[in-house]
């Protein structure tokens, strides 16, 4: 019971960090920074993603065992993209660009808490058996 309760927690905790994405989606969409500041068309594209995945993890932490796979893919999404941010980063350091690693293992410490506290698959219950 105690499992399923951090789980809980953390999917919430995960799901509103997600969620709270949407102020940098709108300001950046308001204020068209993403074309007039950054010149990066893909960065409303990008945060867009998080949103729906933070408004799932919200739904599933009333019942994770029911929301395994989304669980799952919640904690994949992260890992791959924090690996993908960390091979960025070593790309941008062997050109003399400095980056902030800060992000890859947050991303990569939110995939691997996922991961770990993934509720087990359930015995599927055959009718009239008990």
């Amino acid at each position: 019971m105690k499992r399923e309760r951090l789980t809980q927690i953390v999917l919430v905790i995960v799901g509103l960090l997600n969620l709270s994405l949407i102020y940098f989606l709108y300001m950046d969409l308001r204020h068209s920074t993403w074309l007039l500041v950054q010149k990066n068309e893909t960065e409303p594209m990008f945060l867009s993603f998080f949103i729906p995945v933070g408004v799932f993890l919200l739904l599933a932490a009333r019942r994770p065992s029911e929301h395994r796979s989304m669980i799952a893919l919640a904690a994949w999404w992260n890992i791959s993209h924090g690996t993908v941010m960390a091979i960025q980063t070593v790309e941008a350091w062997n050109h003399g660009v400095h980056r902030n690693v800060t992000d890859v293992i947050l991303f990569l410490v939110i995939g691997v808490v996922l991961l770990a506290l993934l509720p087990t698959k359930r015995e599927a219950v055959t009718p009239g058996v008990a």
